[in-house]
């Protein structure tokens, strides 16, 4: 696996990647985070919006005012808060007197393997989005789509005067999402990527991490695939008397990076626990069988 950090990326540089949208990317690579956290500014004039501030690092929230120059920050929204994603909100609206806007906040104490940063415990919006509700500015509007699954609290933002979503981690281009209990939802994941392959208004996804999807309904329907041959991978581990999710994850899970390892248990977990509110498969002493 390529190491992340040895990528040549644009840190701290506002790029123009569509039509009313920057980006920014954030200087936090990793395994699980790819080259890093995009910031998206949304918006050409007046004011803009800023959709996952992402970490509380001097040096990218300078590059995000710089970015922004004379326009006026019109919104910080955050697409969910792990500590990927929001904690820069807080400084960036001291520093701009912007309102913070988005998702519910969301504390989950977890010392568990997790793929990603766990939750930001001081985010605090000024105001939540309900689905379908919206932000307008200068030339554009970003309505919130709920999508549940990744975390409870994840939102994805739709600018309908382009037909670009931005994603968060519920739709990535270069990995699939992990979905990490308790939190994580296995069942309302599959939902929301449902829902977002009905939504034929979406042209470009602009994901957190990784690069714009230009064909976003053929990716999902090929997530929504991936899933399902998890789930049967699943089944027919239970098929061969692997009963425990660490006997199951060296067999499903060769060639990867065993670093990752404890990160894809947590998404099998995720898909058990799904499987059994299905009555397929049922548990007892952290081991799981096919119901007869």
């Amino acid at each position: 696996m390529t190491d992340p950090s040895a990528i040549a990326a644009p840190y701290a540089e506002a790029e123009q990647v569509g039509p009313l949208v920057r980006r920014v990317l954030a200087r936090n690579p990793s395994p699980f985070t790819y080259t890093g956290t995009q910031t998206y500014l949304v918006g050409a004039a007046g004011d803009v919006a800023v959709i996952d501030p992402g970490p509380d690092e001097t040096e990218h929230i300078d590059a995000i005012l710089a970015a922004t120059g004379n326009a006026r920050i019109a919104a910080i929204m955050c697409t969910h808060t792990h500590r990927d994603h929001s904690p820069a909100a807080t400084p960036l609206a001291a520093r701009t007197g912007a309102p913070i806007i988005g998702c519910a906040p969301l504390t989950l104490e977890d010392d568990g393997p997790r793929a990603d940063a766990a939750f930001d415990s001081h985010y605090r919006p000024d105001r939540v989005l309900a689905d379908g509700e919206a932000v307008a500015g200068d030339g554009w509007t970003l309505t919130a789509i709920a999508t549940p699954g990744h975390t409870s609290n994840h939102l994805c933002y739709a600018l309908p005067e382009t037909g670009a979503l931005f994603t968060g981690d519920h739709v990535m281009g270069w990995s699939t999402s992990v979905v990490a209990p308790p939190d994580g939802d296995m069942s309302d994941y599959m939902e929301s990527l449902a829902l977002l392959y009905r939504r034929e208004q979406d042209t470009v996804y602009y994901p957190a991490h990784g690069p714009a999807v230009e064909k976003p309904r053929q990716l999902v329907r090929g997530m929504i695939g991936h899933r399902r041959q998890r789930e049967k991978q699943i089944l027919r581990q239970l098929e061969a008397g692997r009963h425990r999710i660490g006997d199951m994850i060296p067999h499903m899970y060769k060639g990867v990076d065993e670093r990752l390892w404890p990160a894809a248990g947590r998404s099998v977990h995720a898909h058990l626990i799904d499987l059994e509110r299905r009555d397929l498969v049922t548990s007892a002493n952290d081991k799981w069988s096919l119901r007869a």
